[in-house]
């Protein structure tokens, strides 16, 4: 997922807890829901980060050769000005992007016929 192409805001702003509570019918449900998001959005970024880091790593045991690796901090600069993983998750809920379901309200649906 590009995370920099998301129309997230970059820092914390006030929600209308109203609103999220009318996507799913409950403010708790909601909230639970943009909870697990925010984690497979911040497991998924963690990946990516480690994996991009793995690229310039050097495996030298020399303790005298240690120095800056100049592509890893820039890499790691452009995921510290992303968007947090519960500001996007956040985004994604109020713009009807996140599928979700409740297997319990399914099952009492299924159970009353």
């Amino acid at each position: 997922m590009d995370y920099k192409k998301t129309n997230a805001p970059a820092s914390t702003i006030t929600r209308d807890t109203n609103t999220l509570a009318d996507k799913s019918g409950n403010l708790y449900e909601s909230l639970a829901i943009i909870a697990k998001r925010a984690n497979q959005i911040g497991a998924d970024m963690k990946n990516e980060l480690n994996q991009k880091i793995a690229e310039f790593a050097s495996y030298t045991d020399n303790l005298e050769e240690v120095f800056e690796n100049r592509e890893q901090i820039e890499i790691s600069r452009y995921y510290e000005r992303l968007p947090k993983p519960t500001l996007l998750a956040t985004q994604e809920f109020i713009e009807d992007d996140t599928y979700y379901r409740n297997p319990a309200k399914e099952e009492s649906v299924t159970s009353e016929f």
